[in-house]
């Protein structure tokens, strides 16, 4: 069965082909760049003719490479970043950019609704959480959650507000534009934390939809990411160079489908991710929820489970800012002669593995320098829009290798502080399944090992692993199978990486002092980076 994958991250897509019979193979891939537009108020918005001018060009590059012909697709889906917000009208045309999971500019309106109150609990309403914890083990408590963009809209546009039909998360609105048809995902539903997840009470609650002043006819109807959503219209096939009536399938946001793809299908199972962004998940058969460290369980692709997920905003991307500002003379490599020719992702993978190569020269610990990846703010295991990434007890005899080593150091002790902080709650795995960009480096898979003290796994197309497990729901639903067993049996490990106790003891020190970092310096980020400080 051959099926089309769209991987739709935070800043460029990869266009999958895969035929699935007895394995999975990818045949092609074709990738993709579109803009992430930052602004000074918080903001961080996209562009949805960038978003599907990206879709159609590698959809068209794709097949001029196969030699299978696009009347034997027989399905196909997006896998897609999450809690964006897609304002669109009647006919899904959206009403203003986008805004992207990082965006923050509704703040206001989330200390508006959430900060008053006698009682909180991690800054918020206790009895608003309480009511939320009661409906979906979870709650809005995060200044980037999806409901304070729609809030800031409202407040802040009014007159595009006015037009709104529906309000959409980025997968929906590709199916839309596909189909026709305006749905959204079960999964990206909950992602605005005003889904029902209880047994029978499934779907949008009214409760919360008034508690948060959020218009219920704004919400669409709601469909299982396994679902057929509708087939491929004529306008759509042609500016994809594909034939129209293709089966389109929900789809949904990349932590519903990463699971599946990293093979993590048992209850326990734990995997890691590393791309733009990073997380640890957990994948679980029952709901619960960390309110202090802000996990949740969200819903998987398979009705009943869920992804025990903690998030680190800006995992690879620091290391994309190491590529951009500090590769420079120092480890004798300048940009513009480190770029091969080909896509982007070639260029940031050639020069990915010639970093990992030197800082490997560096010892454990990097020289004593510690870096916080927090460039973005942070939202696990606490929430502060204000924080930042810097370099901590930079000495004179340090040099740039040091700084480079202590990023990856900085990216691999916070993770370990989301898998320590899942493991409160919940049993994790021993052995842990390491994906996405981010395990292509042999260097950075060993530093994760040591400082974690776990067993590490990597699996065949890492890279592609969302889309892997996208493609795998897709199949499981043409043949009538369960796709977490089809999944054990197809996706396959393809190296492992035991700590070394030799570097525990380094790696320890700095991970305690990694970890006060923040408290010492909350005041002063905020004093620094917010509109109250200045």
């Amino acid at each position: 069965m051959y099926i089309i994958v769209y991987d739709f991250g935070t800043s460029s897509i990869k266009t999958c082909l895969f035929d699935i019979g007895d394995d999975i193979k990818l045949l092609e891939s074709a990738t993709a760049e579109y803009g992430l537009y930052i602004s000074d108020d918080g903001g961080a918005e996209q562009d949805v003719e960038e978003w599907w001018n990206a879709v159609c060009s590698t959809t068209r590059e794709l097949f001029s490479r196969s030699d299978v012909g696009v009347e034997k697709i027989g399905g196909m889906a997006f896998c897609s970043q999450m809690q964006g917000t897609v304002l669109v009208d009647e006919q899904g045309n959206a009403l203003r950019r986008p805004m992207n999971y990082l965006d923050q500019k509704g703040y206001r309106e989330y200390r508006e609704c959430m900060g008053k109150g006698i009682i909180k609990v991690s800054g918020c309403s206790l009895y608003k959480l309480a009511r939320n914890l009661m409906v979906n083990y979870s709650g809005s408590v995060s200044a980037k959650d999806p409901v304070w963009k729609y809030k800031w809209v409202e407040k802040n546009e009014p007159e595009v507000f006015k037009k709104v039909y529906k309000w959409l998360d980025i997968n929906d609105y590709l199916v839309a534009r596909c189909t026709g048809r305006i749905l959204r995902t079960a999964d990206s539903a909950f992602a605005t934390f005003l889904y029902d997840t209880r047994k029978g009470k499934e779907g949008w609650n009214k409760g919360l939809l008034k508690m948060y002043k959020v218009n219920p006819g704004h919400m669409p109807e709601i469909i299982n990411s396994t679902d057929l959503a509708g087939t491929l219209t004529k306008k759509a096939a042609e500016d994809m160079g594909l034939v129209e009536g293709i089966p389109v399938y929900g789809g949904g946001g990349d932590t519903t489908f990463v699971n599946i793809g990293a093979g993590c299908t048992r209850p326990g199972d734990t995997h890691i991710y590393v791309g733009t962004s990073g997380w640890v998940s957990t994948y679980l058969d029952h709901q619960t929820v960390d309110i202090n460290a802000m996990i949740t369980g969200v819903l998987s692709a398979k009705p009943g489970y869920f992804n025990y997920y903690a998030e680190l905003e800006t995992a690879g991307k620091c290391f994309e800012w190491v590529i951009k500002h500090l590769a420079l003379d120092d480890v004798g490599i300048y940009l513009d002669k480190a770029y091969i020719n080909g896509d982007v992702e070639s260029r940031l993978t050639s020069i990915y593995d010639y970093l990992s190569d030197e800082v490997s020269r560096v010892p454990p610990g990097a020289n004593g320098v510690i870096f916080t990846p927090w460039m973005h703010g942070n939202r696990c295991p606490f929430e502060d829009s204000d924080a930042a990434g810097m370099f901590f007890n930079v000495r004179i005899e340090n040099n740039a290798r040091d700084m480079i080593r202590a990023v990856l150091e900085g990216v691999c002790y916070h993770l370990r502080w989301l898998l320590e902080c899942e493991s409160f709650k919940v049993r994790t795995s021993d052995t842990v399944r390491f994906v996405g960009g981010g395990a292509l480096s042999k260097v950075a898979c060993q530093i994760l090992a040591d400082i974690t003290g776990r067993r590490i796994e990597t699996v065949n197309n890492t890279q592609e692993v969302g889309a892997v497990g996208t493609a795998l729901v897709v199949a499981a639903g043409e043949r009538g199978v369960d796709v977490l067993e089809l999944a054990r049996r197809l996706v396959s490990v393809n190296a492992v990486y035991e700590p070394d106790p030799s570097k525990r003891e380094i790696y320890d020190r700095n991970y305690r002092v990694f970890k006060k970092l923040y408290k010492a310096n909350a005041a002063l980020f905020h004093e620094m980076n917010s509109e109250d400080g200045r």
